[in-house]
C-alpha cells in the first residue's frame, strides 16, 4: 500500500525535487523550469510534463515526460525519461 503522504510527495514534485531523483538514478546535470503531474501510468509510473531550456542553442523551451517510480519494499523513489 502507498500511504497518503507518500502519494502526495510523489504527486507534487518540484523541478528541483525531480531533478535530483533524476540524478540519483544515473542522469546527472538535469534542470527543469516546469514539471506538471500529469497522472499515474498503467504501469503505476507517476508521470510529470517537464520544460526546460534547450541547450543546443534554438532559444526553445523543450516538453518532456519523466516517469516516477515508486519502491514498495524499500521505499525509494528513482525517475526516467
Amino acid at each position: 500500500m502507498i500511504l497518503a503522504d507518500t502519494v502526495k510527495t510523489l504527486t507534487t514534485m518540484t523541478p528541483k525535487f525531480l531533478a535530483q531523483v533524476l540524478d540519483i538514478s544515473g542522469y546527472s546535470m538535469c534542470s527543469f523550469e516546469t514539471a506538471e503531474f500529469l497522472g499515474i501510468t498503467i504501469y503505476g509510473e507517476f508521470c510529470y510534463k517537464v520544460t526546460y531550456y534547450d541547450e543546443a542553442g534554438t532559444g526553445d523551451h523543450e516538453v518532456s515526460k519523466v516517469f516516477v517510480k515508486y519502491n514498495h519494499k524499500d521505499h525509494a523513489i528513482t525517475a526516467d525519461f
